[in-house]
């Protein structure tokens, strides 16, 4: 097995910068939209945005919230494993709100559309919009396309991405793993 470094702190740094002005163009003062990061891994990437939003770009206030997806995913019954549920936390409302929906990898689509489906219990968004840090261009099984993307990365075969958190794992750094 090998791992090649597709992202260095520095440049997941720098995309997480250009990902927050491609959101401050589009959503400007943000009294109008929700970033909301699908629990596990894609809670870092939008508190990091959120973050930097606030602090960079004085943005006064960001409806910010996680959503767990667990029961909502398609494939929730198939494994042997038994899934452990993260928490939901939206305390704002989503009705009649831009929503961007942030995950860290798309791969499948998968998850993604069983946000769509996770959202509508916390009302209907005006609209919905799709932040990935990484695309994983040729393994889609769903036809879902990020509206923003970090870096597309043509993964094929076996070989998988592996997204660190500093937050989590003790470094930001993300692997293309072959095996």
């Amino acid at each position: 097995m090998s791992q090649k470094v597709l992202l260095s702190s520095k440049e997941i740094n720098i995309i997480l910068h250009r990902l927050a002005c491609q959101l401050l163009e589009r959503h400007l003062d943000f009294t109008e939209t929700a970033l909301i990061g699908l629990q596990p891994r894609g809670v870092f990437v939008a508190e990091r945005l959120s973050k930097i939003l606030k602090e960079d770009y004085g943005v006064n206030r960001i409806d910010l919230g996680f959503l767990d997806i667990t029961f909502y995913r398609d494939d929730f019954r198939r494994g042997d494993k038994t899934l452990e549920a993260s928490s939901t936390n939206i305390d704002f409302l989503v009705e009649g709100k831009k929503v961007v929906l942030i995950d860290d990898v798309l791969y499948t689509g998968r998850s993604i559309r069983a946000a769509l489906t996770a959202i509508q219990s916390f009302g209907r968004p005006r609209e919905i919009e799709l932040l990935t840090l990484i695309d994983r261009r040729f393994s889609r099984h769903l036809p879902i396309q990020p509206n923003y993307r970090g870096r597309q990365v043509d993964a094929i075969n076996e070989e998988k991405v592996k997204v660190m958190w500093k937050e989590n794992d003790g470094k930001d750094i993300i692997y293309l793993i072959s095996k």
